[in-house]
């Protein structure tokens, strides 16, 4: 895989569509109940990390796939959180439970700490860690 990471930009960009579609419609969806500056900060740092560094392969921090067939296994790992993603969004569409909160906020970490493990992105691995503590922090703490 080359410094620009095709399979990480469309899994980005699927993660983005319900996120879209849910502000758009529904502007309330995003009120944020968190008054922890510090957390909000973590979460806002490690979303952006990860999505640029899923992305992005910045030379000698990244290590590419490390076993036969790591590809396939991405891809296929990556594309059940995915489903299990857009499937969160339609089941849980309406009201802000835990379970939701929990649901939506934990999927997509595993997918790009896992992303960064199967490619040795250390950047990708730092920020998914980031953002784990703190979009799941949020999501915590927004839930009804």
């Amino acid at each position: 895989m080359s410094w620009f990471n095709y399979y990480g930009l469309i899994a980005v960009a699927i993660i983005m569509i319900p996120n879209i579609i849910c502000a758009v419609v529904d502007k309330s969806t995003f009120e944020n109940k968190c008054s922890n500056k510090a957390i909000i900060t973590l979460e806002q740092i490690g979303r952006y990390g990860c999505m640029s560094f899923m992305v992005f392969n910045i030379p000698y921090t990244y290590f590419n796939f490390w076993f036969t067939h790591a590809l396939i296994v991405y891809l296929t790992i990556n594309g059940v959180l995915l489903v299990l993603y857009i499937l969160g969004w339609i089941v849980f569409r309406k009201g802000r439970n835990t379970v939701k909160m929990l649901w939506l906020s934990i999927i997509p970490t595993t997918l790009f700490l896992f992303s960064g493990v199967m490619l040795l992105s250390v950047p990708l691995i730092i920020s998914a860690v980031i953002f784990g503590i703190g979009h799941i922090t949020v999501s915590y703490l927004n839930r009804n």
